[in-house]
């Protein structure tokens, strides 16, 4: 009985995460009122990418790579929509070495590429450098999300070509 009640309580104990999390440092918006996207599309975009980030981190048990690649996410969550509560939440749980709860998102990892990387094309057709700037993380990431979709990986591939590898730092690690 009593190893019964251990047992229930060990699994019962929060997850720890493996790695150290870093913070994004996020001084000001690298994209203002120019970039082609609603308030409320923005806050939507940032909830599905905290979604994701949260969902590959638990199923990679929390690991120092999933920790990095989450910070990207949350850095670009976090720019996209500075006051989006799951990205906040996730971000300071993480930065306190709790793992974050699962977050209820719209899509599975696979529509959500999709989602991405349709909506990149689109923002790569309008006009300025926040639209341009945007888009080429969206890209980048639909292809990272699902290295499946030939579509994805292609037009992440020309871009890469194109203009060179992106940088993450810009959008986590201001100066």
């Amino acid at each position: 009985m009593i190893g019964i009640l251990l047992t229930g309580a060990i699994s019962a104990a929060p997850e720890e995460l493996k790695g150290k999390y870093k913070k994004p440092v996020i001084n000001q918006r690298l994209f203002g009122q120019d970039l082609s996207m609603v308030g409320n599309e923005r806050d939507e975009y940032a909830t599905n990418l905290a979604a994701y980030a949260v969902k590959l981190l638990r199923d990679k048990g929390g690991d120092q790579e999933s920790l990095d690649f989450t910070r990207q996410i949350l850095g670009l969550a976090l720019h996209l929509s500075p006051r989006n509560k799951k990205s906040l939440v996730a971000n300071a749980q993480l930065a306190r070495g709790i793992m974050p709860e699962l977050i209820a998102g719209d899509y599975d990892p696979e529509v959500f590429a999709r989602l991405l990387l349709t909506r990149g094309q689109l923002l790569e057709k309008r006009e300025g450098a926040s639209n341009a700037f945007v888009a080429r993380y969206l890209i980048a990431l639909a292809a990272t999300i699902d290295p499946r979709n030939e579509d994805a990986v292609y037009e992440s591939e020309i871009r890469r070509i194109d203009h060179g590898d992106i940088s993450w730092a810009k959008l986590t690690d201001a100066k």
